[in-house]
């Protein structure tokens, strides 16, 4: 993993009371990052809140388009940090690039084996979104935690998950990281921390959540001090109007837990644009109003993903708390493999891919030349060329893990009285229904 050595200067807001009556010092005021929004809000100088424009609105929901397009091109034209940007090093820099060329070339892949009939079920990919799970997750120890979503493939493989255990556990494999009854939403691995992919959406946040207090209570409770780990939770602008984020969002900032929420704006929630289903599309808003620092970065780039990465993670490590961080991305393939994935503006995400921005950096700044960069994606090949192999040379599932992991008490249901497991028995299936 690429070392994050921490900047000198906090960019971080200075989080006031919620209920502060001076607006003056605002925390959503004195966000660095600017409303990618500002076309939709004015601010009320009586309340220091945010009232949306109505006639701007109903113009934005009428073109997406050209709403998306401001959002990205404000991020891109935003005032320049006052602090000296953060560097990488030569071996930071190689560290980064390889790890978003795995996420790609393996969910191009994943691809390829779906539409030849080797995957089943629903399969969501990570095209375009892959600054921030390697920005977020290659700052990360080997004993912090990770909660994904429905679309896990990439977070799993940032975290140190093996292809072979990935490719295999999407070809419902029994050498998949979870024996093949995972699939492709459910990936889990105790070993590499990851806490598992989650089909429904903001079910990973209370269990980000719950390992993020463990981590405090073993600290401050079990008085062990060699425990630091942090949490970080992986989940879409979608789950942003559900419930249990909110809630984990204000147990969070009431424990002073060491969690980061990263929000992976990439604009739409399935066929739903962001900006039609929430009130205020500024998501990393709803953070102050918590007490939580929310901040806004340009998720298709990854050293800057990376730069919010390192304090964030600094500052839940330290016992300072939570932070929200919402990445505005963009995914380049459709909900998922089932869906289509020609949205208008598409092209224009496209043109700022996150991989090829990185690669220019590297080759501007003596960091890597062409040679070394073809080096490590003939590497990759070689690996899910591998991966794909072993996953086709694999077993499937005995039939006596069926119903392994499903109840809690093993001399039940799944196991009958002579110590066998009941799907075993061959007249097992026709007396389900009398069961």
């Amino acid at each position: 993993m690429a070392s994050c050595h921490a900047p000198q200067a906090s960019f971080f807001p200075q989080i006031s009371p919620p209920f502060s009556a001076d607006t003056s010092s605002s925390p959503i005021v004195s966000c660095r990052f600017p409303c990618r929004y500002a076309s939709l809000q004015v601010s009320s100088p009586s309340s220091g809140t945010f009232v949306p424009r109505a006639e701007e609105k109903t113009k934005t929901e009428r073109n997406i388009f050209a709403c998306a397009a401001t959002a990205s091109r404000l991020v891109a034209e935003k005032p320049a940090p006052t602090k000296k940007k953060t560097t990488i090093t030569k071996e930071e820099g190689l560290v980064l690039y390889e790890d978003m060329v795995l996420g790609r070339s393996f969910e191009d892949m994943c691809a390829q084996m779906y539409y030849r009939g080797k995957m089943f079920g629903f399969v969501h990919l990570y095209n375009g979104q892959e600054a921030v799970s390697t920005g977020f997750i290659k700052c990360l120890k080997e004993g912090d935690f990770v909660c994904s979503t429905y679309r896990d493939h990439v977070h799993a493989l940032s975290k140190g998950v093996p292809a072979r255990s990935v490719m295999s556990e999407l070809f419902g494999k029994a050498t998949g990281v979870c024996r093949g009854q995972g699939g492709s939403m459910h990936m889990f691995s105790k070993e590499h921390g990851v806490l598992g992919g989650f089909a429904f959406i903001g079910e990973g946040i209370p269990v980000a959540t719950g390992a993020a207090f463990k981590s405090k209570y073993e600290k401050e409770v079990l008085k062990n001090d060699k425990v630091d780990a942090v949490s970080v939770a992986f989940f879409g602008d979608g789950t942003c109007n559900n419930g249990q984020f909110f809630e984990c969002l204000n147990m969070a900032a009431l424990w002073k837990l060491p969690i980061i929420f990263v929000v992976e704006n990439n604009l739409w929630a399935i066929g739903m644009s962001h900006i039609r289903a929430t009130s205020d599309p500024n998501i990393w808003k709803k953070g102050p109003a918590f007490g939580i620092p929310g901040v806004h970065v340009d998720g298709m780039d990854v050293l800057k993903v990376r730069e919010v990465a390192i304090e964030a993670i600094a500052r839940a490590r330290r016992g300072d708390g939570p932070t929200l961080v919402e990445c505005e991305t963009y995914r380049f393939r459709g909900h998922s493999l089932a869906d289509p994935d020609e949205l208008p503006e598409k092209a224009h995400y496209a043109a700022r891919d996150p991989i090829l921005a990185l690669k220019k950096y590297l080759l501007q700044h003596n960091l890597a030349d062409e040679n070394e960069l073809k080096s490590i994606q003939t590497r990759i090949d070689e690996v899910l060329e591998d991966a794909v192999d072993f996953a086709e040379a694999s077993p499937l599932p005995p039939r006596s893990q069926l119903l392994e992991n499903v109840f809690a008490d093993p001399k039940g249901f799944g196991i009958g009285p002579d110590g066998r497991y009941r799907c075993e028995d061959p007249s097992f299936t026709a007396g389900t229904a009398q069961v």
